[in-house]
């Protein structure tokens, strides 16, 4: 298994140039469950002196009390230890009356859990920022895994810390060139572990644990015991109330119910009454809202953006009565059409970005669909591209053009002045070279593993 920290350079440089500046410095560091936080602070620290404190969901007392021992370690302060503590404004104006002159760091992590607790320790920190923490050495880091709660109660205008960070970093998941780093796995395999965990570390070093993919998913998605059976759920539950209209929406997504009327009636609201629903997965980084490259922007579509929680509800909650009576097997042929839905995105997100296009995306117009139309503005250049996770032979490919160039025609985009091109990207391409040589832009996974 892989322990060396991967990856994060640009959000640890962040840190390090907050940390060289003068005065005080307040940064917001927030992100998903099991994303690597912990991990990154933990990373920077090492040659620092400070506070570092993890709170946990518990009571306000004890809590203060937690990092109230952490401050009296770092002071070197045996007093504090006896001191009945009883509020965050008695602990906060404690430390600023006994800090130190040189730089050090206040690092409270699963930040969050001490807001839900007692919403006072934002006034708190505010008013202490203002008259003390501002013009100090110190460089206070708050980290949260409730994304809601800390988009609304301290990033939103309305938050007491409102203003007063000099920082805010959304720590998102990896990309693919680092995700598959984590286990020693086959290209191939690599992507399509890629495509079920996305790259979460923790998730990733779960994976890196077993030298096989199968065995990955039989004993961790399709046990009752497995690591990833009631993820969703404890994530879910974590960000919102109401957990069974989330659910009954996402599992309505992935059922292929795309379209805002779909969802509702998929889940029995009215039409209207789905917006908040969907906005707020949106804002969590569940679910994505793709429109056709050149369509009308309000008319959208609704995708899970999540591979756990795409996969989990396309296997694990579709099949889990099975997996409960431990008579499910899962066969690999069966995940081929999702394999074939997540490599279209990956191929968008990740490999256009190494090719010379300005724009890329999907195009549909009423029944018709084509996986990627890439643009180069400046040049007049359109390409069309197929994706297909399967192997082609040559007279597949030409079948596959020939119909791209029907459908080319109905896309409207410069029409007198552009330069088409078409292309299929896919699993594997027999004759590439030939067929390159017809003109037509051919990738396989072989170049997509050289150009990433």
């Amino acid at each position: 298994m892989i322990s060396k920290f991967i990856d994060r350079e640009e959000e640890i440089s962040l840190v390090e140039e907050e940390w060289r500046k003068e005065g005080g410095r307040l940064i917001i560091l927030y992100g998903r469950r099991r994303i690597g936080k912990t991990r990154l602070l933990t990373e920077f620290i090492k040659d620092k002196k400070g506070i570092f404190y993890i709170a946990e969901d518990s009571s306000v007392q004890i809590q203060i009390n937690g990092l109230k021992d952490k401050i009296a370690d770092f002071l070197n302060d045996p007093l504090l230890r006896t001191l009945e503590i009883k509020d965050w404004a008695q602990l906060f104006e404690y430390l600023a009356k006994n800090m130190p002159e040189e730089r050090f760091y206040l690092i409270i992590d699963e930040f969050s859990y001490l807001i839900k607790s007692d919403k006072k320790i934002l006034s708190v920190l505010q008013r202490l920022w203002d008259t003390v923490f501002k013009s100090s050495s110190a460089l206070i880091v708050l980290s949260g895994s409730m994304l809601g709660l800390m988009s609304d109660m301290v990033l939103s205008y309305a938050s007491p810390l409102y203003g007063r960070r000099t920082r805010d970093i959304l720590l998102e998941e990896l990309a693919f060139k680092h995700a598959k780093m984590f286990a020693s796995f086959s290209f191939q395999e690599a992507m399509k572990l890629y495509f079920i965990i996305g790259g979460v570390p923790e998730y990733l070093l779960k994976a890196a644990e077993y030298n096989s993919l199968k065995k990955f998913l039989e004993r961790e998605f399709f046990t009752k015991m497995g690591y990833f059976y009631r993820e969703p759920y404890f994530i879910i539950s974590q960000e919102f109330k109401e957990l069974k209209s989330y659910f009954s929406i996402l599992n309505a997504i992935a059922y292929g119910n795309t379209k805002p009327t779909d969802i509702a009636n998929f889940v029995g609201v009215e039409g209207r009454k789905i917006y908040p629903y969907l906005e707020n997965l949106i804002r969590m980084g569940f679910i994505e809202r793709q429109t056709s490259i050149f369509g009308n922007p309000r008319k959208g579509i609704y995708l899970i953006k999540d591979n756990v929680f795409d996969f989990w509800f396309n296997f694990v909650f579709k099949y889990r009565e099975e997996i409960e009576k431990e008579f499910f097997t899962f066969r690999d042929d069966e995940v081929s059409a999702y394999y074939g839905k997540k490599f279209e995105n990956f191929v968008r997100r990740e490999v256009f970005r190494h090719l010379s296009y300005t724009k890329a995306g999907r195009w549909w117009h009423r029944d018709e669909e084509i996986d990627i139309v890439a643009v180069n503005e400046p040049t007049r250049d359109i390409a069309f591209f197929e994706c297909k996770w399967s192997e082609l032979r040559r007279n597949d490919v030409k079948g596959i053009i020939k119909n791209l160039e029907r459908k080319a025609k109905l896309v409207r985009w410069n029409n007198d002045e552009r330069r088409e091109s078409f292309g299929v990207i896919a699993r594997k391409i027999e004759d590439k070279k030939m067929l390159r040589n017809g003109g037509y832009l051919i990738y396989d996974l072989e170049d997509i593993e050289k150009m990433l």
